[in-house]
C-alpha cells in the first residue's frame, strides 16, 4: 500500500453529532461523532488532555464510510469522573458503551497518551482491530532503564516515571498542576518543525486549544489520573491481544516512544509497525487516510476469519 499525506486541507472539522451514554453504574461517557451514522464504527481514544471534540480525518471519514466516535475518558471533557480508575475499568466502560450503542466489537484508534487505554481495550477483546498512532510507550518498562536508552531520555522523564510507579498519589498531585496553557506550551516546545507546521495552523490550533480547555473543564484530576496510569507500569497483558494491531510512528517523532514503537510492537502478537519518513507526532492528522484505510481493512479481514472459524 502506498502511504501518502492527506494534504493541507481538512485536518479537523466540527463533530457531526455529540452526546453522552449512561454506563451501568450511572456515570456518563461523553462522545462526539463524524462520518455517516451507518458507517464502519471506529472508536477514538484521544491524546493527553484533549477532549472528544478534537477528531481527525475530516472528509476522509465520509470518503471511507467510517463512523468515527471519539470518547472523553472519565473526568475529562463531559464524562463523569471515576477516581482511582484503572486501564481495566476503561476497557469495561468501553465494552458497556459499545453494547449500549449497538456497536458489537468496533475498531479503535489510540493516539499519544490515549494509546495504552486503547491497548487495554484490545487486550480485553472489546475491539475488533486497533491502530496505535504516535502512541505513548511504557517508559516504566525496565528495558528503558538499560542501554541503549540510559542517558538518552530526559532526567525529568525518569523522575516522573519513578514517581508514578512508586508514589502514584504524589505523581497525581504534580500532574494536577498542569493547565491547558501549560499543555499547549509543552506540546509546541517539544515538537519538530514538521509538527509545528500542523499545530500552528490557525484552524488546527483553535480546535486543539478548544479541546484542551474542554478536557480541563471539570478540573485537572482527569488528566492527572490518565498520566499516572500512562507513566506507571501499565498492567496490561499485551501478549493476550488477539486482534489485528498496527502501530504508526513518524521517523521525526522521538517524544512518544524512545525506539519509535519497535519494542512495543514486538510485545503484541502479530502486530505491524509502520515508520513513515519525514513525519512527526502529528501523523494522525497528516496521514489519517492511510491509518483508517489499513484499520478498516484489518477489521473486515478479521471479521471474515472469525466467521469462518
Amino acid at each position: 500500500m502506498t502511504v501518502v499525506p492527506d494534504g493541507s486541507a481538512g485536518l479537523v472539522a466540527p463533530a457531526a453529532r455529540t452526546g453522552s451514554t449512561p454506563l451501568p453504574d450511572g456515570r456518563e461517557l461523553a462522545w462526539a461523532e463524524w462520518g455517516p451514522e451507518n458507517g464502519i464504527p471506529v472508536l477514538f481514544s484521544p491524546g493527553a488532555a484533549t477532549s472528544r471534540s478534537l477528531g481527525f480525518g475530516a472528509g476522509v471519514v465520509d470518503e471511507l464510510g467510517v463512523r468515527l466516535i471519539a470518547l472523553d475518558r472519565p473526568g475529562l471533557g463531559a464524562s463523569t469522573p471515576a477516581p482511582g480508575r484503572t486501564f481495566d475499568d476503561f476497557a469495561a466502560d468501553v465494552a458497556a458503551f459499545a453494547q449500549a450503542r449497538g456497536l458489537d466489537r468496533p475498531a479503535m484508534v489510540g493516539n499519544s497518551q490515549g494509546a495504552p487505554f486503547a491497548l487495554a481495550c484490545a487486550a480485553h477483546g472489546v475491539v475488533g482491530a486497533l491502530a496505535v498512532v504516535s502512541g505513548a510507550d511504557e517508559i516504566a518498562d525496565p528495558r528503558f532503564a538499560e542501554p541503549p536508552f540510559t542517558g538518552v531520555l530526559p532526567a525529568d522523564l525518569y523522575r516522573l516515571t519513578a514517581l508514578a510507579t512508586r508514589q502514584p498519589e504524589a505523581a497525581h498531585a504534580e500532574f494536577a498542576r498542569f493547565t491547558p496553557q501549560a499543555m499547549w506550551d509543552m506540546v509546541l516546545s517539544g515538537s519538530p518543525p514538521c509538527d509545528r507546521a500542523v499545530y500552528e495552523r490557525a484552524d488546527f490550533a483553535a480546535a486543539y486549544r478548544r479541546a484542551l480547555d474542554e478536557a480541563f473543564a471539570q478540573g485537572p484530576d482527569g488528566y492527572a489520573r490518565d498520566t499516572v496510569l500512562a507513566m506507571g507500569r501499565w498492567d496490561i497483558d499485551l501478549a493476550a491481544i488477539g486482534v489485528p494491531v498496527d502501530f504508526w510512528y513518524g521517523d521525526q517523532d522521538f517524544g512518544h516512544s524512545p525506539d519509535q514503537g519497535e519494542g512495543l510492537t514486538a510485545r503484541v502478537p502479530g502486530a505491524v509497525r509502520h515508520l513513515l519518513p519525514g513525519v512527526g507526532g502529528a501523523l494522525l492528522w497528516t496521514h489519517a487516510s492511510s491509518v483508517l484505510h489499513v484499520l478498516t481493512g484489518r477489521c473486515s479481514h478479521y471479521a471474515g476469519e472469525q466467521a469462518g472459524s
